[in-house]
């Protein structure tokens, strides 16, 4: 389908070089004499255009519609409509990495319950320094919240020491209702399994070759390596935890999540505790109820997830 400004350039054009009336010249493009004498009356919105230009320099692996998200929070009132109208203007796209092809197959999804801690999941992403030297990242991910609980680098990460990192979040955190993770070494070690046992956490280890099933961990490492290690040169190890501790910060408090209705994680998390709340106290359920009820034989969307 061609569009107003080609029809516009094709009358221009038959005008230029062929000597052809106006009319004429409409009559063999197809377009209409209103439509190649239209003159768009917007605003040049060049403050708007200038802080898209700027936001989507700074955050190269987000759309026009995560933008849109970011503008709205810093207050700007245009719709998301205008928004993708300046974006397609600019030129700005976000470059199209290969698929892989990916095993196809069907699997029964785990039910969680909505809340945090209900179930981790765990796995490593590896990268390499600017001098050539390769590290590794262990992430801890809420499969509920989509929070970051931890990523730690290192250049080598034994069971001990995973097990360590997880005690530290638990302290700082609770414990989760279920761990999962894939068949790696350091988390099948005798490290791991007793320390599983003393803790008493059910820990739930993936099919081989199955990655899929450890999806949520998955995802999130692929948007640490597009959003961070692939933008990133790293200088050594104190470097690379710095760089690591300001992203995940941001991923938990700043970056809207399109699985959670472009809130951040944080902002989920928050939901869902003030949620549980409210469903403890019973005066206040009276007063203000958290949804209406649902139909008989639907289920709440939000009191299950299915994960796995």
């Amino acid at each position: 389908m061609v569009g107003p400004a080609a029809e516009r350039e094709a009358v221009a054009h038959l005008k230029a070089q062929l000597g052809v009336s106006e009319r004429r010249a409409c009559s063999i493009v197809g377009a209409d004499r209103k439509m190649v004498r239209y003159r768009s009356r917007r605003p040049p919105e060049t403050e708007l255009r200038e802080k898209l230009k700027a936001l989507a320099n700074e955050r190269r692996r987000f759309g026009y519609r995560r933008l849109f998200i970011l503008l709205r929070h810093d207050g700007e009132p245009s719709g998301v409509n205008r928004i993708y109208r300046l974006y397609r203007k600019e030129g700005l796209t976000v470059r199209k990495r290969r698929a892989r092809r990916r095993a196809v197959g069907t699997r029964a999804p785990i039910i969680v319950e909505a809340k945090a801690n209900a179930r981790w999941s765990l796995d490593f992403v590896h990268d390499q320094f600017a001098c050539g030297r390769r590290f590794r990242i262990l992430n801890i991910v809420d499969d509920v919240t989509r929070e970051c609980l931890a990523a730690i680098p290192d250049t080598s990460i034994s069971g001990v020491r995973v097990a360590r990192e997880l005690g530290a979040v638990i302290a700082r955190r609770g414990k989760p209702g279920m761990i999962v993770s894939d068949n790696g070494t350091e988390l099948t070690s005798n490290a791991i399994l007793a320390w599983s046992k003393e803790n008493r956490i059910e820990w739930h280890y993936i099919a081989p070759g199955k990655p899929m099933q450890n999806g949520f961990c998955e995802s999130f490492n692929g948007r640490m390596r597009d959003e961070l290690l692939n933008e990133s040169l790293f200088f050594g190890l104190d470097n690379a935890r710095q760089k690591l501790r300001e992203w995940v910060a941001d991923y938990n408090a700043a970056r809207p999540h399109s699985s959670l209705g472009y809130k951040t994680p944080a902002a989920y998390a928050a939901h869902l505790t003030a949620t549980g709340d409210r469903l403890r106290n019973g005066d206040q359920l009276r007063r203000s109820p958290v949804a209406h009820t649902a139909p008989q034989g639907v289920n709440n969307a939000e009191a299950l997830i299915a994960a796995g």
